[in-house]
């Protein structure tokens, strides 16, 4: 039995596949001592529109770096298959000869009468393929499916069943091995998720089953939930099978690791299981519980909608407003907004035509005296936040905001406001993050005819503090300001920010 380790391919979902030149030596000269068969080194891939790491490319100079670095491991890379064709492989595969010794294809079964082909042209070229067939939990009794797997026969050096939903157990994945193998004599592998916590018990189950390769990553690594620690996986085998290992090695590569699970805090959580339980696809979860201010609630009640077919939860009348103001304030999360409430209280005194939108309710409680219409924007789970800071909301007089028709993002609407909301027929300055709270806040002053919108408790992070969520907040922040200027409404903070926005002290306006 065979171990892959894969951090580095499938740890790039949280790293943008990007990893410090320090830790890849660290990890690399940490294999040369441990048992482990390949090292998956990440994708190779066609060039995208979106920035992406390294790892991702993996050009031909960190190929000839790895090289360096890794002497007496065989080496893997991973192709996409829906993003590669025949014609492409002469660039895809330049410059991997010899070095790399598997070519990896990630397969949603549905094309897999296209993979063949790939594979068959990429074995052609002299390397040996694996074939990663995803969602197998969806075909684990599909005949007409498994039939099919008798085509890689003297193709495949491996044949990897792929728990893209983390959601099988134990016996589910002794009964997919046994009929896999009924239709395939090549080598089977198991790469497991860990939504359910048994990423473990099931490649146990999958080995005992006759798996002959196991895929894990350094500390669970990988994209969403993770996957099977090779740590965990080496300690059992060592323990067991009297496998020579290297424990001081093990503990300092995963010493070095630390720094960046601190940072990402991947594995499980209540929405991946969810999703896991559930089979749903755990991109969607990745991004709102790693990038995303949401709570588990609205997570939940997302992936319910998805698992039922379900746009959202209700439907609202449109936002028509039969008022204009010329000047908007927007309220923000941070914190300079309770520091300065009283300057900016004196500031909406002074101007004429002024209404407030709260993109977040967190600190609207400090402006419930101010004597100008007021507007709150609810996503996801903000109306149980309106609640706590109105007190039940026995005195709430402010109409509620929500994202258009419809939300993949479950809403919670308070019964006793339910009257006072509305939703927006569209998001029209930008076509991202439609269902953020600051994208609310800004279409809200358009519809309301806004000529200069005012920014408070916009104060954004430093660089050195920043986690991956507030990164992703920031990045977020960024992009719908920049969209929002292109509309030639003025838009400027009365505080101090971080975010590229034109400063004016209130200070100096009032």
């Amino acid at each position: 039995m065979k171990v892959l380790d894969c951090t580095l391919r499938d740890g790039g979902y949280y790293t943008n596949w990007d990893f410090d030149g320090e830790l890849v030596q660290k990890y690399f000269s940490s294999f040369e001592k441990l048992p482990v068969d390949y090292l998956e080194i990440g994708y190779r891939s066609l060039p995208e529109k979106e920035y992406r790491g390294r790892f991702y490319y993996l050009p031909n100079f960190v190929i000839d770096e790895i090289t360096q670095l890794s002497k007496n491991k065989l080496l893997a890379i991973m192709l996409n298959e829906k993003s590669v064709q025949p014609k492409n492989l002469d660039k895809i595969l330049d410059g991997l000869a010899p070095v790399i010794s598997l070519i990896r294809l990630a397969v949603d079964p549905k094309n897999f009468d296209s993979a063949l082909l790939l594979g068959e042209a990429i074995r052609k070229r002299g390397f040996d393929v694996a074939f990663n067939l995803m969602y197998m939990s969806k075909y684990a009794n599909d005949e007409s499916f498994l039939g099919k797997l008798s085509s890689l026969n003297g193709l495949a050096s491996y044949v990897n069943m792929v728990d893209s939903y983390g959601g099988m157990v134990p016996e589910q994945v002794k009964i997919l091995i046994h009929n896999v193998k009924s239709y395939c004599r090549e080598a089977i592998g198991f790469h497991p998720h860990n939504n359910m916590e048994l990423a473990f018990a099931n490649s146990l189950a999958a080995i005992d089953a006759g798996c002959e390769i196991v895929d894990t990553t350094v500390m669970g690594m990988g994209r969403g939930a993770g996957n099977l620690r090779t740590e965990l996986l080496l300690t059992y085998m060592a323990s067991k099978n009297k496998l020579e290992l290297d424990f001081n090695v093990l503990a300092s590569l995963i010493e070095a690791w630390m720094p960046l699970y601190r940072k990402y805090e991947w594995g499980t959580n209540l929405p991946y299981m969810f999703s896991g339980g559930n089979s749903l696809p755990q991109k969607d979860v990745m991004e709102w519980v790693s990038q995303r201010f949401y709570s588990y609630n609205c997570i939940i009640q997302a992936l319910h909608n998805q698992k039922s077919g379900e746009a959202d939860n209700i439907r609202l009348p449109v936002f028509n407003p039969n008022k204009s103001f010329d000047n908007v304030i927007v309220v923000g999360g941070g914190p300079s907004a309770i520091l300065h409430a009283d300057a900016i209280k004196r500031f909406i005194d002074k101007l004429g035509n002024v209404c407030v939108i709260h993109a977040s309710s967190k600190n609207a409680k400090k402006y419930d005296d101010v004597e100008v219409p007021q507007y709150f924007c609810l996503v996801g789970n903000e109306g149980h936040r309106l609640e706590v800071t109105f007190q039940q909301l026995e005195h709430f007089y402010g109409q509620c905001i929500l994202p258009p028709y419809p939300r993949k993002m479950g809403t919670y609407i308070p019964e006793r406001i339910k009257n006072s909301c509305y939703e927006l027929e569209d998001i029209l300055f930008t076509n991202k993050y439609k269902d953020a709270h600051t994208a609310l806040a800004l279409q809200t002053a358009l519809n309301l005819s806004a000529k200069q919108v005012f920014l408070v408790g916009y104060d954004g992070y430093t660089n050195e503090a920043m986690t991956m969520r507030e990164q992703g907040l920031v990045n977020e922040n960024e992009y719908l300001f920049s969209s929002f200027q292109k509309t030639k409404i003025d838009l400027v903070s009365l505080l101090q920010t971080n975010y590229s926005i034109r400063i004016n002290s209130v200070y100096e306006m009032i």
